[in-house]
C-alpha cells in the first residue's frame, strides 16, 4: 500500500508579470500625457508645439538621441568603477530589480522610454517648462533612502538635455532614442554584474 503523500502547495503564478505590469503603468502615464496635451489644446505629444517635422530632422534627433544615450551609460559605468557610492547604488538596483531576462529587459526599456517621454517631455514641458518637467521627471526617481539621491539628481540633469532635445529637433524621437538607451544597456549591466 502506497503512503498518502501530502502535496505541497503549489506557487501561483502572479496574475500580471512584472513586464505586464510595466507596460500598463507606462501605457496609462502616456495616455494621461495625451489626455494633459489635449486638455492643453495640444493632444499630439510626439512632436514641440509649433516645430517643423521632417524625416532627415527627425533622423538627426534619433542619433543625436543615441549619442546622448550612450555617453550616459559610459559616464555611469565609469561612477560605478571609480566610486563607491555608485557601486552600492548598482547593488540596490541589482536587488530591487532581481533577475531579468533580455526580452524582458528590452520591453521594460521600451515602454519606460515611451511612457516617461510622452508625459514629462511631451505633455509637461511645453507647457511648464523644461525644468518644471525635469523637476518633475526627477521626482519619480527618488528611490527609498539618502542612497539614491545621486540618481534623482542625474535624472534631473538627464531629463534637462531630454528636454533639450525635444526643443532642438521638435519630436521625441531624440529623447525616447536616449531614454531607450540609457535604460536598455544600464538595466541589462545591473542584472548581469555582481559588483559584491
Amino acid at each position: 500500500m502506497l503512503d498518502a503523500v501530502p502535496l505541497a502547495p503549489t506557487p501561483r503564478a502572479p496574475l500580471l508579470s512584472r513586464v505586464a505590469l510595466f507596460g500598463i503603468l507606462y501605457a496609462g502615464l502616456a495616455l494621461v500625457g495625451v489626455g494633459w496635451g489635449a486638455l492643453r489644446g495640444h493632444p499630439d505629444v510626439l512632436r514641440w508645439p509649433g516645430a517643423e517635422w521632417s524625416p532627415a530632422r527627425s533622423a538627426t534627433g534619433m542619433a543625436a538621441g543615441v549619442g546622448f544615450g550612450l555617453l550616459v551609460v559610459f559616464a555611469s559605468r565609469y561612477g560605478v568603477h571609480r566610486f563607491q557610492w555608485a557601486r552600492r547604488l548598482h547593488q540596490e538596483f541589482r536587488h530591487l530589480l532581481g533577475p531579468l531576462s533580455t526580452g524582458e529587459t528590452l520591453l521594460i526599456a521600451l515602454f519606460s522610454s515611451v511612457g516617461e517621454e510622452c508625459f514629462f517631455r511631451g505633455a509637461l514641458a511645453p507647457h511648464l517648462g523644461p525644468w518644471i518637467a525635469s523637476g518633475l521627471f526627477a521626482l519619480v526617481h527618488i528611490g527609498p533612502g539618502v542612497r539614491f539621491w545621486p540618481w534623482t539628481a542625474t535624472s534631473f540633469l538627464i531629463g534637462l538635455a531630454m528636454s533639450f532635445l525635444f526643443l532642438q529637433f521638435g519630436d521625441l524621437g531624440g529623447p525616447i532614442a536616449a531614454h531607450f538607451t540609457i535604460n536598455l544597456l544600464n538595466l541589462r549591466y545591473i542584472v548581469s554584474r555582481d559588483l559584491s
